[in-house]
């Protein structure tokens, strides 16, 4: 069976934030905005300028910060109560991802505005739980996708770069772990109750486009965020990274990229590089363990460089001896995704792989 499933409607451009309010309105009159503390402080009463005109609206707001674990989102859910219809989610992948547990119990329509572009999270009907550590240990599938994904390029260009760059990451290994999953016809993403279902080619050419895209406008798209500009090269980046991307790897499937990145995470310095960019990094090995040309591995890594996505450990904060790499080979190899590649590996293998891939980097940036 092939399954595909998509957000609601999707809307990108400048200054379209300041519009939620009427936006949000389409689905439900009572308004829950769930924002973490630096988006209060940074869009500030911006964010509810369409209200006064709004006629029968009302909203109110609660912050989150901390980890997305179980304890987090009860408490959030407890806090918000049961007084609207609405929730709109402004902020990052974890405000995001909570947000929908939060729609999920309550049965309310989800409105994402993201402020930045890290991650392919804001369209898609997963949250990613993790401990109150930090680490990784959940994966929840809802049964649909958000009502509304509302996307402000003039926000995005104004976050610091390094976001875009590891949205960047992310959005690469959308092609390639699609590939993994059509040969070997791997499940998907996308909620059939208990029933598991492949990708389709409308997911299969969303990835590619993904990539090929990234290819083109991705060097320009930096700069340009670089100096806070919005171009129509950063638009289409954006578009990638968020629309393309999340679209792409719900309909394709993850691979060795998303396991070995996610991995990462049991390390003591795991969690101080961004997800996008381990799965960026982790994308190169996936590359390399499949066996791609080298000159394609070679290209590939190079635009990651030209990019800000990390190439080696020691750009990813990591310092790891071949114990730690055994860490991460074998909580790599209990994911999901992992066999959702054409290839089979023992840890020892996926060592070799990342370690390769550490040399890979650091040759290219010596040259």
């Amino acid at each position: 069976m092939r399954a595909w499933c998509s957000v609601g409607h999707y809307l990108q451009g400048v200054d379209v934030i300041g519009r939620v309010g009427r936006y949000a309105s389409m689905f439900g009159k009572n308004h829950l905005f769930l924002v973490d503390s630096f988006v209060c402080q940074m869009l500030g009463e911006g964010l509810y300028g369409a209200y006064p005109s709004l006629d029968g609206c009302t909203y109110r707001t609660l912050t989150f910060e901390g980890e997305i674990s179980r304890k987090s989102i009860s408490r959030l859910s407890n806090e918000a109560g049961g007084e609207f219809d609405v929730i709109v989610a402004v902020g990052g992948g974890k405000v995001i991802d909570v947000a929908k547990m939060v729609a999920a119990q309550s049965g309310a329509a989800l409105v994402v505005c993201p402020t930045i572009a890290a991650t392919d999270a804001p369209t898609s009907a997963m949250s990613i739980l993790y401990s109150d550590e930090g680490e990784m240990n959940e994966i929840v599938l809802h049964v649909k996708n958000p009502d509304l994904v509302l996307v402000d390029s003039k926000v995005i260009a104004g976050a610091p770069t390094r976001f875009l760059s590891a949205g960047i990451g992310d959005a690469l290994s959308t092609y390639y772990e699609g590939e993994s999953n059509w040969k070997t016809g791997h499940a998907n993403y996308v909620w059939c109750q208990s029933e598991q279902a492949v990708g389709t080619a409308a997911g299969r050419a969303i990835a590619r486009a993904c990539m090929e895209t990234l290819e083109r406008d991705g060097r320009a798209a930096v700069k340009a965020c670089e100096q806070s500009t919005v171009t129509p090269a950063l638009e289409n980046v954006i578009e990638a990274n968020i629309l393309m991307s999340g679209i792409g790897f719900e309909n394709v499937g993850c691979s060795l990229a998303h396991g070995l990145g996610n991995a990462m995470t049991v390390l003591p310095d795991g969690e101080k590089s961004m997800h996008g960019e381990r799965v960026g990094f982790s994308t190169l090995s996936l590359m390399i363990a499949e066996d791609y040309p080298s000159e394609e591995v070679e290209r590939v890594a190079r635009f990651c460089r030209d990019c800000g996505v990390p190439t080696t450990f020691s750009e990813l904060s990591l310092a790891p001896n071949d114990d730690d790499l055994r860490k991460v080979a074998q909580a790599a190899m209990q994911a999901e995704s992992w066999g959702a590649s054409p290839v089979r590996l023992c840890d020892a293998e996926v060592v070799d792989i990342l370690k390769a891939t550490d040399a890979l980097g650091r040759r290219i940036a010596q040259e």
